[in-house]
């Protein structure tokens, strides 16, 4: 099954996804992104945005990621849609900071 049509935004056509979502959750890890939003782009399904960093996660940041965080305006690669997921790959591959990581999900 193919992932997403050819006019998607930089989206190879021919990278395989599951057919059904849910096998995998992605998870963003905070101290790692800068807000590239690479992973938004290159997403076929909607599962990530650039939103403001919550503090309860920021809290448990490291002095490092809060830091990198400030730098680039307090917001962050965000999964909204974790249930959309089709484990392609996409954002893993297009991230710069290796800040994706797609989980298996909760059974």
């Amino acid at each position: 099954m193919s992932a997403v049509p050819a006019t998607s935004a930089g989206v190879d056509p021919s990278v395989p996804c599951a057919p059904e979502p849910g096998r995998v959750r992605p998870s963003v890890d905070p101290d790692r992104c800068e807000a590239k939003g690479d992973c938004v782009r290159v997403c076929p399904y909607g599962v990530f945005e650039i939103r403001p960093v919550d503090a309860d996660v920021r809290a448990g940041m490291s002095w490092r990621g809060r830091l990198k965080s400030w730098v680039h305006g307090g917001r962050q690669a965000q999964v909204v849609a974790a249930d959309r997921c089709h484990a392609c790959g996409l954002c893993v591959r297009s991230c710069p900071e290796q800040a994706i990581r797609l989980l298996p999900a909760a059974t």
